[in-house]
């Protein structure tokens, strides 16, 4: 089998952009839904990894955009070590981090304090530069609850209508972190991330896809909305913009680009942050489901 062959025989599967190479390796693809993700099996990540093996990886990262590895009982530093193969990580300036490896933030709550990621986002919008991906291995996880869905927003952009698409063509949305981590960050950490202004569509720099940019969480305006949109006056402005910017919203709600995660000790999930949204369910509390993620740094979208 391919680095990048799924196991379907699913005809309605969503179309995936990848550009394929010609090398081989050993583990196997299976795929979860028809929008994304795929379970990857025959592959230790406790070990180091050849170079062969993180390109058909990433060849299948970019084509299936979440990948799922069970039972991967690894490290904190081989976790810190194999997201690294992938590109330089970053250190969250709000979320608690690892005490040995300030790359590795830690999440979720405790059976007094419930977790608050229950939200549709991409990792770190916010920033100047956000993620490429984000690798994720729970450590603790309730008997039942807690799974994670995720969002194939290529699919979503794809299927809009075809006046939505012109209505967004050039705009620009500002993302902020302070929604999300305002109390937890102090001025001076403020003044390291102003809002970051990133295209609404931005196009995937490995697979040329056209990517719905705009998330709940981070974003909280468009920035160009008058340019590109005549309207009459400031109070018609603000209203049509507002109901633009939620109905972009809505669009990871949509059942059939998502895919869903049931969590169990030692599962990994890597997704492309470029790609898609996720939201972690939180119908589980006062049960504690414990997480470390490490987030490897992207590019500047456009």
């Amino acid at each position: 089998m391919t680095k990048c062959e799924a196991i379907s025989g699913q005809d309605n599967a969503a179309p995936a952009i990848v550009r394929r190479g010609t090398l081989k390796s050993s583990f196997t693809v299976d795929r979860i839904s028809p929008a994304l993700g795929a379970e990857v099996a025959n592959v230790d990540l406790s070990t180091p990894l050849d170079d062969d093996t993180v390109t058909a990886l990433r060849e299948a990262l970019v084509e299936h955009k979440v990948l799922v590895f069970r039972d991967q009982d690894i490290t904190p530093a081989q976790h810190i070590a194999l997201a690294r193969r992938f590109g330089e990580l970053e250190v969250h300036p709000a979320l608690p981090h690892h005490p040995d490896h300030p790359e590795l933030v830690l999440l979720g709550g405790d059976s007094k304090r419930p977790a608050r990621e229950n939200g549709y986002h991409s990792d770190v919008s916010w920033r100047e530069i956000p993620s490429m991906a984000s690798m994720l291995r729970c450590v603790e996880c309730p008997s039942i609850g807690g799974d994670t869905v995720w969002v194939n927003m290529a699919l979503a952009y794809e299927r809009l209508p075809e006046h939505r698409k012109r209505q967004i063509e050039g705009l620009y949305a500002v993302h902020d972190v302070l929604p999300a981590f305002g109390p937890e960050m102090t001025a001076e950490q403020r003044k390291l991330y102003p809002p970051a202004v990133h295209p609404v569509v931005r196009t995937h720099p490995e697979s040329e896809e056209k990517i719905l940019f705009v998330n709940s969480a981070f974003v909280t305006h468009l920035a160009n909305f008058r340019q590109s949109n005549p309207v009459r006056g400031a109070f018609e402005s603000h209203s049509e913009k507002q109901d633009l910017l939620e109905y972009l919203y809505r669009q990871p709600a949509i059942l059939e680009y998502q895919m869903r995660l049931r969590w169990k000790r030692n599962t990994i999930a890597f997704w492309d942050n470029r790609s898609t949204q996720h939201y972690a369910v939180q119908d589980y509390f006062p049960a504690v489901r414990r997480m470390m993620r490490a987030t490897i740094i992207g590019d500047r979208p456009v």
